[in-house]
């Protein structure tokens, strides 16, 4: 099954990859290793998955104005996730994937959906991010 859903870019770019789902926030500070892709806040409800190369989808950050830097490293050292999906836009996430894109040539696209689009999402679906915000979301059956 396939659907398309449409959000808002806040930071426009392409990219794919299999959704790992969050309902809760998440301070990549603390949050994220940036040299494994790994979650590792352990009171997360994702602690311990990779996010690299995957569409990171959790309601937005929270906190430390080092998310940015660790967002950036990730970039730089290859693990970070393809693309983020939230509800609401962290700038803190958008300025780090802003500023790796300018660095290291590779943006990791931000999206902002609905909060019904966003609840639509489940673990596994194989997401396509667009330039302009639309999502392509396939669902194995």
């Amino acid at each position: 099954m396939e659907w398309i859903l449409k959000g808002k870019a806040v930071v426009p770019g392409k990219a794919k990859g299999v959704a790992i789902v969050s309902r809760q926030p998440l301070s990549l500070w603390g949050g994220l290793n940036p040299q494994t892709g790994e979650i590792i806040d352990r009171r997360h409800d994702r602690s311990g998955a990779i996010l690299t190369d995957k569409v990171f989808v959790y309601p937005t950050g929270k906190g430390s104005s080092t998310t940015s830097t660790i967002l950036m490293e990730s970039v730089r050292a290859g693990t970070a996730p393809a693309a983020i999906v939230n509800l609401t836009p962290d700038p803190l996430s958008a300025l780090g994937a802003i500023v790796a894109d300018e660095l290291y040539g590779r943006v990791v696209p931000i999206v902002t959906l609905s909060q019904e689009d966003f609840d639509a999402i489940r673990e596994g679906d194989a997401l396509t991010v667009e330039r302009d915000g639309t999502i392509i979301v396939e669902r194995p059956d």
